[in-house]
């Protein structure tokens, strides 16, 4: 059962780094070489060509001497003249040792003597990287996934500086993605995610600066927690919560308290201000229900004992 287990867990791994590597940028694309490819092929057809036809002319005959001088100038031809795509700085060596950049466009080397070292492509590149079950600060194992998007700005520290930079790029990036993480909590990784890019960014450039290489920008995609920490951490952000709803309610019971023991205070210092608020609440029972409220009271005694003085003394008499 629990190698049946482990299985699971790396084949897991597996999937996610397959996952994260597919937005890798393809470094063998063959595509972008079939231009000087065809570039190569066409100029070794006219040179083999004017070739054997001139010797053809002189000679009046075939010979295979002459096929054979045709086939070796234009092979030499296509190692003296070359293409580079509009995205490409190409460096050549001279006797092993640097010479100069060349390119984008049309470009020439003298066979066995020069040689292309490196065909850099400045465009921008695209690097998936992750960190697996790497320890936080507070001793959580999470996973991260993340992207890098890189340029080559200076190819002849590309090739001098560094044996392999697209290799040195990841390697630098999963590193710093490990070193950062080691740093923060759990809580910090997930709530701090622009910072933790900013940093990332920060670190892999100076890495990478000194191979020529910039770093435009580099984006957390996925963190994943353990199972068992999520629940934990829900419960703990629930309980929080419901801390701070409790602390606001007995905030707003004390302010209503206050508030209210000014009134009391107003309230005994004038009576009319009770009979006023009296009013106001009864009007406001009733405002809405439309209903009629019968309230007994002297008033109505006071009321009748008055129109009575004011009769006329038949009606005093009458009654």
């Amino acid at each position: 059962m629990l190698n049946r287990t482990a299985k699971t867990e790396r084949e897991g791994r597996t999937r996610r780094a397959a996952g994260i590597e597919k937005y890798n940028s393809n470094v063998d694309r063959r595509t972008s070489q079939n231009g000087p490819l065809i570039f190569s092929a066409f100029i070794a057809v006219v040179v083999f060509s004017c070739v054997f036809v001139g010797g053809f002319a002189l000679m009046g005959e075939f010979n295979v001497w002459w096929l054979l001088g045709a086939l070796v100038v234009a092979w030499a031809a296509t190692m003296c003249v070359h293409i580079a795509m509009q995205w490409e700085k190409v460096v050549i060596f001279r006797f092993g040792k640097f010479d100069r950049m060349a390119g984008p466009g049309l470009y020439f080397t003298i066979p066995f003597i020069e040689q292309t070292a490196l065909k850099a492509d400045q465009r921008i590149m695209v690097t998936g990287f992750g960190a697996e079950e790497t320890l936080t600060s507070d001793l959580v194992p999470i996973n991260v996934d993340a992207v890098l998007f890189w340029m080559v700005w200076d190819a002849k520290k590309a090739c001098l500086e560094v044996e392999n930079y697209y290799n040195s790029v990841s390697l630098a990036a999963q590193t710093a993605l490990r070193d950062a993480i080691g740093r923060a909590s759990v809580s910090e990784v997930a709530i701090r995610r622009n910072q933790l890019d900013q940093e990332l960014q920060e670190v892999i450039e100076e890495r990478t600066s000194v191979w020529g290489i910039t770093v435009m920008s580099v984006e957390i995609r996925d963190i994943v927690i353990p199972q068992e920490l999520q629940e934990a951490m829900s419960a703990e952000a629930q309980a929080e919560r419901e801390k701070n709803a409790r602390m606001v309610l007995a905030e707003v019971e004390k302010d209503i308290s206050s508030m209210l023991v000014d009134a009391a205070n107003v309230y005994d210092e004038n009576e009319l201000a009770v009979r006023l608020r009296t009013m106001h609440l009864l009007y406001e029972s009733v405002k809405n229900s439309g209903g009629t409220v019968v309230i007994p009271s002297a008033y109505s005694e006071g009321f009748a004992d008055a129109g009575l003085d004011r009769a006329p003394d038949s009606l005093k008499s009458g009654k």
